[in-house]
């Protein structure tokens, strides 16, 4: 019998997820160090291509926009120039910002567009369709963070990417098994067909793949900026895709979109600097609401991975993703949003109180819930010799975003339309969510749940953290935190230690098999949790200096397959 190589390839990945599952939830790992500066994706290309770049004399931001163009040709299920992200900065002198390259809603946008005529919501419109592609702003927000701090020419960024695209690469185990989990989703369109397939069969393990028109596209944008991606041919490109499968992006669309530069929301946890990302990203916020509420119980007594430590985690994420729910939206459109309150000390002592130590809270559907969101982002740290520092997360939103390949240009565009609050005043326990300040409108940026996030302890850089996850980015972030800060992990450590997620409704822990005791588990049953097992959570990238030392850890998740460390 011959065993079909797609099947193997396929086979092997899965078989590669379950030995690591079954092994690496636990303490005891080694981190890869590097004294001088690093970059952890989640494509060992385009670490390389980051760490290239920084032996050539670029900085962090250099490094980070070259990885992230390269993800776009490596890892497609998420890199992109069809989506958008958020970076955050730290500077080498403390000094920081973020840049928020959302995807917004087309001009002809409306809050009542994924109602059809029955009057009825329509999922498949809001999540599968043309119609779903928000505006992209990866481009033009990777351009912006260069213009202001990079160091070499951006050409010199944008040319490995090329390379790769032009001349291909070969097909990993990990990217084999997604193009065929995705292989039915490509054929929304035969230019996706004819990318993503190896001449309509599927890829294997050691095929090449070759993305000339995207190949094409990065040079438009090499040559030209900005503008060789949102005018002239690529744009041309875009909106004939969109004409021709129903979607609302223009010209007009295009030209008119711009990143923006926002300061950091920062706060404080056991004495160490919390620097993250402001809406339209909730992560910031609710990962500094929950640090606060958890900084009134001592986590490193109770023990990692503790009953204790479950349950208070667990508790303030329930409380701090109910404000998330109720509050958080695009800034540019939701102008009474109470960050402040919310990332406040005293509101935090407050949440606090409604903890009880020996029960778990009650979720209402009456008080709202999240949306869910799409796994399917990646995430990038950077540290360079100077100790700048950047923590980028990007996505398309579902795993190769709405599947449709842009005729002629190569790339994947998003389906980012679907972060957006379908109905207004409907909740459900199914996943959606009714309040107003997250509902679709023109030029309109969607919630997100990305957390890009840097830590000080006394003003130096100590860490640079993020992961994928949809709804679970917060939690993961968190985590990986506290296992730093309380319970002195080193990175990789850090990383591998098991999670778990609690966000108001559904009213449950989910955990990772196998992270946890079944005493531990038995303890939190009876402390009135509904326990939800699943496979593994997130795929966090991290950095921390080494405090002795100063060298730099990398923590690298392998709870998805390619991901890598590179650095001198």
């Amino acid at each position: 019998m011959v065993f079909p190589r797609h099947l193997f390839s396929t086979t092997l990945s899965v078989l590669l997820a379950i030995v690591w599952l079954s092994t690496s939830l636990s303490a005891g790992s080694i981190p890869e160090r590097f004294s001088s500066c690093a970059v952890v994706t989640q494509s060992e290309l385009a670490s390389q291509v980051g760490r290239d770049v920084m032996r050539d004399g670029g900085n962090a931001i250099d490094a980070a926009v070259a990885s992230a163009f390269a993800m776009a040709v490596t890892h497609p299920a998420a890199g992109n120039i069809g989506g958008g992200g958020f970076l955050v900065y730290r500077a080498a002198d403390g000094s920081t910002t973020t840049y928020d390259f959302r995807e917004v809603a087309p001009r002809s946008a409306t809050a009542e567009m994924w109602i059809d005529e029955d009057g009825k919501y329509d999922r498949d419109r809001h999540h599968s369709s043309a119609l779903a592609v928000g505006v992209p702003g990866s481009v033009a927000g990777l351009h912006l963070a260069w213009s202001e701090h990079g160091k070499l020419p951006w050409k010199r960024l944008v040319e490995p990417a090329i390379q790769l695209a032009d001349e291909g690469f070969e097909v990993t185990p990990g990217l084999a098994h997604s193009l065929a989990e995705s292989h039915d989703r490509f054929k929304i369109s035969q230019a996706s067909l004819d990318q993503f397939t190896n001449n309509g069969e599927l890829f294997a393990v050691g095929d090449r793949l070759v993305q000339k028109d995207l190949a094409r596209s990065l040079e438009r944008i090499a040559l030209e900026g900005p503008a060789g991606f949102y005018e002239g041919k690529t744009a041309d490109l875009i909106v004939e895709q969109m004409q021709a499968m129903g979607g609302l992006i223009d010209h007009e669309d295009l030209k008119a979109y711009r990143p923006v530069q926002r300061s950091p929301v920062t706060g404080t946890y056991r004495g160490h600097k919390i620097i993250s990302m402001p809406p339209p990203s909730s992560g910031g916020v609710t990962l500094i609401q929950m640090l606060n509420i958890l900084e009134h119980v001592n986590l490193r007594e109770f023990g990692a991975g503790s009953a204790n430590s479950l349950h208070w985690m667990a508790e303030s994420m329930r409380l701090a993703y109910l404000d998330r729910a109720r509050h958080l939206g695009d800034p540019d459109f939701v102008d009474d949003q109470p960050v402040e309150l919310l990332i406040s000390k005293p509101y935090a002592q407050e949440q606090h109180s409604k903890i009880s130590p020996e029960q778990a809270g009650v979720s209402e559907i009456k008080q709202i819930q999240m949306l869910q969101e799409s796994p399917e982002t990646t995430h990038l740290s950077v540290v360079d010799g100077q100790r700048n520092a950047v923590a980028l997360t990007t996505t398309l939103e579902y795993s190769y975003g709405s599947g449709i390949v842009v005729a002629g240009g190569g790339f994947l565009l998003n389906n980012e339309m679907g972060d957006f609050n379908p109905v207004e005043g409907v909740t459900t326990l199914t996943g959606q969510i009714g309040s107003q300040a997250n509902l679709t409108a023109p030029g309109k940026r969607m919630l997100s749940s990305m957390t890009p996030t840097i830590v000080e302890r006394d003003g130096e850089l100590l860490m640079v953290t993020g992961s994928p996850g949809g709804r679970t980015i917060i939690n993961t972030v968190l985590q990986t935190i506290i296992n730093v800060i309380d319970h002195e992990m080193n990175a990789q450590d850090a990383v591998n230690y098991g999670r778990i997620h609690q966000q108001w409704l559904p009213d449950r822990i989910q955990y990772e098999r196998n992270a946890f005791s079944p005493d531990t588990l038995n303890l939190l049953l009876e402390r009135g949790h509904v326990l939800d097992q699943l496979g593994a959570q997130g795929s966090a990238q991290i950095i921390v200096v080494d405090p002795k030392n100063k060298e730099l850890q990398t923590g690298v998740d392998h709870r998805r397959p390619g991901a890598a460390a590179a650095g001198f």
